[in-house]
């Protein structure tokens, strides 16, 4: 009666072995999966996280707090890239938590291929914004999620590297904060500004960690609901607590009928969290198209004039074609 823990690839492991076995064998073995990821990312319903999230979004909220005085106090920029595979409720909550000055996740490109100057334009009109306000600092945080939505052509190295034993690319192989703030320093440099730039990755760091007292509470009451669940019969299916009380959902219930894996929860990026989050983002939004001072200031910033600026950027508040 094995009890598995762990993320997707875990629950969708647990699951075919049940079924080859019962299928195939004609031996019934008993599972649970008790729903752990730091990513957040199980078909859970919405207002349940995954054991270990909360730890990692303390943990890493707190390192970004370092970082962010850091950047005040030596003026200067972090990116910071945080773990999340397919979906960005780390990097999300993480950004929130420490108020860090913007956050990139997959999700916010609503499923279209991610395109890296896309990105670089981002992150590089965000510094020169907070120029204009007269800040030379800030922290963003970028979801490594984003690698996997990336158009190969703009990121060749993910046509070569190495994937592990369920076919993902190696995200931990690839160093996207350290590529970005390459192209981010040379497109700024091309506009006539000199900004000390540092890539950090946080990752490892928020799954070896001590548990936080949420977390402690919450897998006591989970392991003994899987462990009950097993002993009365029960079988495939991840043990979730809802509103109090203990509710298996059936791997069956949590598989994608298009690609018979387990489902994949994303963030809503039109719930009220991700808008207040994005309210709070110093970065270029749809609204500023119209703000010709806050244009002029950024400018000022640069070897270009307004009107050169918005034709570069404009697309990103939503005036204008991209220009790649």
């Amino acid at each position: 009666m094995p009890s598995r823990i762990g993320g997707d690839d875990t629950a969708y492991s647990a699951y075919r072995v049940a079924r080859y076995a019962d299928e195939n064998l004609g031996v019934r073995i008993r599972t649970a999966h008790a729903p752990k990821t730091i990513d957040n990312d199980l078909p859970l319903p919405y207002e349940i996280p995954t054991f270990g999230f909360e730890t990692a979004r303390d943990v890493g909220a707190r390192l970004v707090l370092n970082l962010m005085e850091d950047a005040l106090t030596t003026q200067r920029w972090y990116i910071v890239v945080a773990m999340g595979r397919k979906a960005g409720h780390l990097a999300l909550a993480i950004g929130r938590s420490s108020g860090a000055t913007l956050t990139l996740i997959p999700e916010e490109w609503r499923g279209r291929k991610v395109r890296m100057q896309e990105v670089v334009d981002v992150l590089v009109t965000s510094i020169l914004r907070r120029l204009g306000e007269g800040r030379s600092h800030g922290v963003a945080v970028v979801a490594e999620g984003l690698v996997e939505l990336m158009d190969p052509g703009d990121f060749d190295v993910l046509n070569h590297a190495e994937r592990d034993e369920h076919g993902h690319v190696r995200l931990a192989e690839i160093n996207i904060g350290d590529t970005l703030r390459k192209l981010v320093r040379a497109d700024l440099k091309r506009l006539g500004i000199a900004t000390t730039l540092v890539s950090k990755d946080i990752g490892y760091e928020l799954r070896s960690c001590d548990p936080s007292p949420y977390d402690i509470d919450y897998t006591r009451s989970i392991g003994q609901a899987a462990a009950e669940f097993l002993i009365g019969g029960g079988s495939h299916a991840t043990i979730t607590i809802q509103h109090g009380q203990v509710i298996p959902i059936p791997f069956e219930d949590s598989m994608d009928p298009n690609t018979g894996r387990t489902e994949v929860r994303v963030v809503d990026v039109d719930s009220a969290q991700y808008h207040s989050a994005y309210k709070l983002m110093v970065r270029l939004k749809e609204e500023n198209a119209d703000d010709d001072l806050l244009i002029s200031r950024m400018a000022a910033q640069t070897n270009l004039t307004p009107e050169q600026l918005m034709a570069r950027y404009g697309y990103l508040m939503g005036a204008g074609e991209r220009p790649f």
